[in-house]
């Protein structure tokens, strides 16, 4: 018997260590809890790192809900003062633009109180040079009133002269080649005084005078008491500006013949005349 039960008991031991009960195991596991330290200590150490990246992102929270103006006036107070380095190149900058102002302030006021250089003088002419003006002046004459043939040998004594005077040598060429061409045109010219009153006419109407002139010192050379053609040498020498030698025509063709008065008050070739008190005189006064 006492086998037996020695025999169960070993059995129920041998059972129970092979196969704990429920309870059995939470007792274990209760008596194991206490030997944990070790993972407490670890979140522990960790806890001021969460502590620390919880405050940074709570800056940065922070930083982006303030207003720009106070980050702009933050950078304003932060920003650095000039250097006396730079205050003293501004200073000395400016110095030198007052100095500029004052150089052309009083250069301004020295050119205004400066008179103004006085024009050169004009040279006076030589003995050679007076003497050729007169000479040619002497010639033109002739060339204005159709005398071509004495204008030509006066031109000529001119240029010959005076051919170092060479301006008034070169004008002097000039006229002598236009005497010459005018005098090569003679034998072509017609002969009576009617025919030559026309072509003159056709030249005063062409505007050119000096050819009319000749025409009709021509024609009056044949017909000496033509009253048309002492007015048609009128209204030409009036063309030409031959204010003195046109009174003279006009006067001439009008005691010839007063009729012409009314067609000379609305002549245009005479208006060169018309400020002459003179020219009214022959044309608004009653005949004698």
């Amino acid at each position: 018997m006492s086998s037996s039960l020695t025999k169960g008991l070993r059995r129920s031991t041998s059972r129970s260590k092979a196969k704990p009960t429920a309870k059995t195991a939470k007792r274990a596991v209760k008596a194991k809890a206490p030997s944990k330290p070790k993972a407490k200590r670890a979140t522990s150490a960790k806890a001021p790192r969460k502590a620390a990246v919880k405050l940074r992102s709570a800056k940065k929270a922070a930083a982006k809900t303030k207003p720009k103006g106070a980050v702009k006036a933050k950078a304003r107070k932060v920003a650095p003062k000039p250097t006396a380095r730079k205050a003293a190149a501004k200073k000395v900058a400016v110095a030198k633009v007052n100095t500029r102002v004052k150089k052309t302030q009083k250069l301004a006021a020295v050119r205004a109180v400066r008179p103004a250089p006085a024009p050169p003088q004009p040279r006076p002419p030589t003995q050679d040079e007076s003497a050729a003006l007169v000479a040619f002046e002497r010639a033109h004459k002739e060339f204005a009133r159709g005398r071509f043939a004495e204008a030509r040998n006066q031109f000529r004594i001119l240029v010959d002269k005076y051919s170092q005077v060479a301006e008034v040598a070169a004008r002097a060429r000039t006229y002598l080649a236009i005497a010459e061409s005018r005098l090569r045109t003679e034998s072509i010219l017609p002969r009576d005084a009617d025919s030559l009153y026309d072509r003159g006419v056709i030249e005063l109407n062409r505007g050119e005078y000096v050819a009319a002139q000749e025409m009709f010192e021509r024609a009056l050379k044949r017909e000496p008491e033509a009253a048309h053609i002492h007015y048609g040498l009128a209204a030409t020498r009036a063309r030409l500006g031959s204010i003195d030698l046109a009174l003279e025509s006009l006067q001439r063709a009008l005691n010839l013949q007063p009729s012409l008065r009314v067609r000379a008050q609305h002549d245009h070739d005479l208006n060169p005349l018309r400020n002459d008190p003179d020219f009214d005189r022959l044309i608004f006064s009653s005949p004698s």
